[in-house]
Protein backbone atom coordinates (compact mmCIF):
# COMPACT_ATOMS: atom_id res chain seq x y z
CA UNK A 1 0.00 0.00 0.00
CA UNK A 2 1.28 3.37 -0.89
CA UNK A 3 0.69 6.95 0.34
CA UNK A 4 0.63 8.78 -3.39
CA UNK A 5 -0.11 12.25 -2.39
CA UNK A 6 -0.45 14.46 0.69
CA UNK A 7 -2.97 17.45 -0.37
CA UNK A 8 -3.76 20.25 1.45
CA UNK A 9 -5.88 23.49 0.99
CA UNK A 10 -6.88 26.68 2.84
CA UNK A 11 -11.12 27.61 3.15
CA UNK A 12 -11.56 29.48 -0.09
CA UNK A 13 -14.26 31.61 -1.57
CA UNK A 14 -15.56 30.12 -5.29
CA UNK A 15 -18.81 30.61 -7.40
CA UNK A 16 -19.17 26.81 -8.68
CA UNK A 17 -20.65 26.29 -12.54
CA UNK A 18 -24.39 26.83 -11.15
CA UNK A 19 -23.14 30.41 -10.13
CA UNK A 20 -23.74 29.96 -5.87
CA UNK A 21 -21.27 31.00 -4.24
CA UNK A 22 -19.42 28.71 -1.69
CA UNK A 23 -16.36 28.79 1.32
CA UNK A 24 -14.41 25.44 1.26
CA UNK A 25 -11.64 23.98 1.30
CA UNK A 26 -12.53 21.12 -1.09
CA UNK A 27 -9.47 22.10 -3.67
CA UNK A 28 -6.61 20.48 -1.97
CA UNK A 29 -3.09 20.26 -3.47
CA UNK A 30 -0.47 18.29 -3.15
CA UNK A 31 2.34 19.22 -1.14
CA UNK A 32 6.26 18.56 -1.23
CA UNK A 33 8.41 17.13 1.68
CA UNK A 34 7.33 15.84 4.95
CA UNK A 35 4.16 17.15 6.23
CA UNK A 36 3.47 17.29 10.43
CA UNK A 37 0.44 15.03 11.52
CA UNK A 38 -1.06 16.61 14.44
CA UNK A 39 -4.80 15.89 16.64
CA UNK A 40 -6.73 17.95 14.22
CA UNK A 41 -4.89 16.93 10.66
CA UNK A 42 -2.61 18.06 8.48
CA UNK A 43 -0.25 20.85 9.26
CA UNK A 44 -1.60 23.90 6.15
CA UNK A 45 -4.99 21.94 5.38
CA UNK A 46 -8.24 23.63 6.94
CA UNK A 47 -12.04 23.23 6.73
CA UNK A 48 -15.18 25.64 6.17
CA UNK A 49 -17.28 23.60 7.98
CA UNK A 50 -16.51 22.13 11.16
CA UNK A 51 -19.51 20.52 11.81
CA UNK A 52 -19.99 18.65 9.16
CA UNK A 53 -15.42 18.16 8.64
CA UNK A 54 -12.48 18.01 10.83
CA UNK A 55 -12.20 17.51 14.36
CA UNK A 56 -10.71 14.42 16.11
CA UNK A 57 -12.47 11.71 14.63
CA UNK A 58 -11.83 13.59 10.83
CA UNK A 59 -9.05 14.99 10.98
CA UNK A 60 -7.58 13.51 8.18
CA UNK A 61 -9.11 12.10 4.69
CA UNK A 62 -8.19 9.41 2.41
CA UNK A 63 -8.98 8.41 -1.05
CA UNK A 64 -7.90 5.55 -3.40
CA UNK A 65 -6.38 6.78 -6.59
CA UNK A 66 -7.94 3.90 -7.99
CA UNK A 67 -11.18 5.49 -8.12
CA UNK A 68 -9.52 8.58 -10.26
CA UNK A 69 -10.58 6.63 -13.29
CA UNK A 70 -14.56 6.47 -13.01
CA UNK A 71 -14.31 9.93 -11.88
CA UNK A 72 -12.44 11.02 -14.85
CA UNK A 73 -15.06 9.20 -17.41
CA UNK A 74 -17.86 10.44 -15.56
CA UNK A 75 -16.61 14.22 -15.22
CA UNK A 76 -16.21 13.20 -19.13
CA UNK A 77 -19.82 12.71 -19.95
CA UNK A 78 -20.69 15.89 -18.30
CA UNK A 79 -19.07 17.41 -19.92
CA UNK A 80 -16.33 18.92 -17.75
CA UNK A 81 -13.37 19.79 -18.76
CA UNK A 82 -9.77 19.38 -17.01
CA UNK A 83 -7.89 16.64 -15.60
CA UNK A 84 -8.17 15.66 -12.17
CA UNK A 85 -5.25 15.78 -9.66
CA UNK A 86 -4.39 14.53 -6.44
CA UNK A 87 -6.34 16.39 -3.98
CA UNK A 88 -9.44 16.41 -6.35
CA UNK A 89 -11.65 14.37 -4.58
CA UNK A 90 -11.18 16.62 -1.72
CA UNK A 91 -8.72 13.89 0.23
CA UNK A 92 -6.06 14.82 2.28
CA UNK A 93 -4.14 11.41 1.44
CA UNK A 94 -4.49 9.92 -2.17
CA UNK A 95 -3.41 6.31 -1.66
CA UNK A 96 -3.32 3.00 -3.80
CA UNK A 97 -3.87 -0.39 -2.68
CA UNK A 98 -6.56 0.46 -0.24
CA UNK A 99 -9.77 0.13 -1.14
CA UNK A 100 -13.29 0.71 0.79
CA UNK A 101 -14.14 -2.28 0.90
CA UNK A 102 -10.86 -3.78 2.88
CA UNK A 103 -11.29 -0.87 5.33
CA UNK A 104 -12.74 -1.36 8.66
CA UNK A 105 -13.71 0.57 12.00
CA UNK A 106 -10.46 0.46 14.09
CA UNK A 107 -7.86 -0.06 11.34
CA UNK A 108 -4.50 1.42 11.93
CA UNK A 109 -2.78 2.66 8.97
CA UNK A 110 0.75 2.69 9.98
CA UNK A 111 3.14 5.08 8.48
CA UNK A 112 7.10 5.81 9.14
CA UNK A 113 6.42 8.21 11.23
CA UNK A 114 2.63 8.28 12.71
CA UNK A 115 -0.15 6.13 12.98
CA UNK A 116 -3.68 6.70 11.54
CA UNK A 117 -7.14 4.67 12.70
CA UNK A 118 -10.14 4.60 9.99
CA UNK A 119 -12.74 6.28 12.02
CA UNK A 120 -15.87 6.60 9.46
CA UNK A 121 -16.95 7.00 6.01
CA UNK A 122 -17.01 10.65 3.86
CA UNK A 123 -20.37 11.29 3.25
CA UNK A 124 -20.72 13.59 0.04
CA UNK A 125 -22.41 16.96 0.29
CA UNK A 126 -24.12 19.58 -2.23
CA UNK A 127 -20.26 21.08 -2.48
CA UNK A 128 -18.73 18.10 -3.45
CA UNK A 129 -21.16 18.37 -6.65
CA UNK A 130 -20.15 22.04 -6.99
CA UNK A 131 -16.40 21.31 -7.10
CA UNK A 132 -16.71 18.55 -9.35
CA UNK A 133 -18.63 20.81 -11.68
CA UNK A 134 -22.42 18.32 -12.30
CA UNK A 135 -25.02 17.78 -10.22
CA UNK A 136 -24.30 13.88 -10.07
CA UNK A 137 -21.20 13.70 -8.19
CA UNK A 138 -22.98 12.85 -5.02
CA UNK A 139 -25.17 11.07 -6.23
CA UNK A 140 -22.57 8.95 -8.42
CA UNK A 141 -20.72 8.55 -4.90
CA UNK A 142 -23.12 7.44 -3.21
CA UNK A 143 -24.13 4.60 -5.84
CA UNK A 144 -20.64 3.55 -5.82
CA UNK A 145 -19.88 4.06 -2.08
CA UNK A 146 -16.42 5.27 -3.72
CA UNK A 147 -16.25 7.74 -0.98
CA UNK A 148 -13.02 7.37 0.59
CA UNK A 149 -12.89 7.43 4.35
CA UNK A 150 -11.79 9.49 7.28
CA UNK A 151 -8.91 8.90 9.63
CA UNK A 152 -8.12 9.98 13.03
CA UNK A 153 -4.63 10.68 14.55
CA UNK A 154 -3.38 7.70 16.91
CA UNK A 155 0.57 8.78 16.45
CA UNK A 156 1.43 12.61 15.89
CA UNK A 157 4.57 12.63 13.60
CA UNK A 158 4.88 13.42 9.91
CA UNK A 159 4.06 11.65 6.63
CA UNK A 160 5.01 12.14 2.99
CA UNK A 161 4.16 11.17 -0.61
CA UNK A 162 6.34 8.04 -2.05
CA UNK A 163 6.12 6.25 1.44
CA UNK A 164 4.14 2.81 1.88
CA UNK A 165 2.15 1.79 4.59
CA UNK A 166 0.90 -0.96 6.29
CA UNK A 167 -2.59 -1.92 7.51
CA UNK A 168 -3.34 -3.22 11.12
CA UNK A 169 -6.70 -4.87 11.84
CA UNK A 170 -8.80 -3.32 14.33
CA UNK A 171 -11.70 -5.45 15.59
CA UNK A 172 -13.55 -5.64 12.26
CA UNK A 173 -16.61 -5.17 13.23
CA UNK A 174 -18.44 -2.41 10.76
CA UNK A 175 -16.88 -2.04 7.27
CA UNK A 176 -16.61 1.49 5.76
CA UNK A 177 -18.56 0.38 2.54
CA UNK A 178 -21.53 -1.05 4.96
CA UNK A 179 -21.59 2.18 7.35
CA UNK A 180 -21.38 4.26 4.18
CA UNK A 181 -24.61 2.36 2.47
CA UNK A 182 -26.59 2.00 5.59
CA UNK A 183 -26.18 5.78 6.53
CA UNK A 184 -27.15 6.98 2.55
CA UNK A 185 -30.37 4.77 2.11
CA UNK A 186 -31.41 6.70 5.89
CA UNK A 187 -30.61 10.03 3.64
Amino acid sequence: MQLLSVNTARVEHFVATSGQALDSAIRKRARPGRIAVGPLGLDGDEQADPSVHGGPAKAVYAYPQEHYAFWTTVRGQAKVAGELQPGDLGENLTISGLLENKAWIGDVLRFADCELVVSEPRYPCFKFNAHMGFNQAAKLMTQSAYCGFYLAVKREGTIAAGEAFELLPGPREVGIVELFKAKMRKA
